[in-house]
């Protein structure tokens, strides 16, 4: 056996291993902050256009206008002050914290 193909072995498996990791967690992001655990996601989106995939659903921070944050979920455009929650396309989102550039919020299959 090559060396070559000993590393291509070792990058297939370092691959293979980090997409299953990414399957168990439900969560990627491209902004800040996002953990999950036992089928719930914890998110901070900031900045305008900020976006995260949770438990396969996209959302993405639109802004923050008189103290609501607007979300697009899979489509479908949905707000929430501080301390709501609302139901968007498969997920209920609950925002503990929105400020003037930024929202934290969880998200749960509905």
């Amino acid at each position: 056996m090559t060396s070559t193909t000993r590393a291509a072995r070792f990058a297939g498996g370092l691959l293979a291993g980090g997409l299953s990791l990414a399957a168990l967690t439900g969560c990627s992001f491209t902004s800040h902050n996002v953990s999950c655990s036992s089928g719930s996601c914890t998110a901070t989106l900031s900045g305008d256009g900020a976006q995260a995939e949770i438990l396969g659903t996209t959302l993405s921070f639109d802004g923050v206008q008189d103290g609501r944050a607007t979300l697009s979920v899979g489509g479908t455009s949905v707000s929430c002050g501080e301390g709501e929650s609302v139901a968007a396309g498969p997920l209920e989102i609950a925002c503990s914290g929105v400020t003037d550039d930024s929202v934290q919020l969880t998200a749960s299959l509905g």
